[in-house]
């Protein structure tokens, strides 16, 4: 299950993980982040000790979502070393989202 995360504990959780951080920016009313969450779940499962995957309701972390410019949601951001390094938009089928994300070769 994935954390959540705030202001208070972004640098901790993502800037500063020895592992890659998927963070995904969501809100409760928008049904395509609903959607894309098991899909979400399922590749860090399968990508368990290299990847983490946390999420930012926009709603209640509105600093947040300005600082890396969301304006449309679902938008999922991979972390790397702790900075943003890949980003998709929407709510993807799982191997469109691994390619957005740099996860898969194919």
């Amino acid at each position: 299950m994935a954390d959540a995360v705030t202001e208070a504990t972004f640098e901790q959780k993502v800037l500063k993980s020895d592992k890659s951080v998927i963070v995904d920016f969501w809100a409760e009313w928008c049904g395509p982040c609903h959607a894309v969450a098991p899909v979400l779940d399922r590749i860090v499962e399968e990508r368990a000790g290299e990847v983490e995957l946390v999420k930012i309701n926009i709603d209640e972390e509105m600093e947040l979502a300005q600082r890396f410019g969301i304006s449309s949601i679902p938008t999922i951001m991979l972390f790397r070393n702790g900075q943003p390094d890949k980003t998709a938009v929407g709510a993807h089928p799982k191997g469109s989202l691994e390619r957005l994300l740099g996860l898969s070769e194919e």
